[in-house]
């Protein structure tokens, strides 16, 4: 896999995953690697937008300013970011729909059970609005109960 890229004096490897890569690592790759090394980081910041790689990159542009990457990482940090909320709202949406389908009960009865209308209920199913985090705590217990015939 290895690009061509060199680590001097760390004792991880370009071949490592991204993710176990030090600041110097990730360094070095920004400001003496290649494509498919920024290619690696960027799915990185794309999996975990807020996580340690994308903060050493953030770090890394900001004390370097790689010519050529600088710019680019920071879009890609950008947009990771701004493209969070959708791909959250998608995974929220995705387990409300799984809780529904565990619990066997209709739309309307389970939101009666969690204490919302079967209107906004349908609003969490189809991932236009994403339930406070009290009521998916509240969504959770209410399914394991009724799986658990505590009714």
């Amino acid at each position: 896999m290895n690009t061509g890229l060199k680590f001097r004096n760390l004792a991880s490897t370009p071949d490592d995953p991204v993710d176990t890569w030090p600041f110097a690592g990730v360094l070095a790759a920004l400001e003496r690697g290649s494509l498919p090394d920024w290619q690696r980081l960027s799915a990185a910041i794309v999996n975990d937008p807020w996580g340690p790689v994308a903060r050493q990159v953030e770090e890394a542009v900001s004390i370097s300013r790689p010519y050529g990457t600088a710019d680019l990482m920071e879009m890609v940090i950008a947009k990771a970011r701004s493209d969070a909320p959708d791909f959250e709202r998608s995974e929220v949406a995705v387990e409300v729909r799984g809780l529904l389908r565990q619990s066997g009960l209709t739309q309307a009865a389970l939101a009666q059970r969690i204490g919302t209308s079967p209107s906004r209920f349908s609003t969490y199913v189809a991932g236009k609005v994403v339930p406070s985090a009290g009521l998916m705590v509240r969504l959770r217990n209410v399914v394991r109960h009724v799986i658990d015939g505590d009714q």
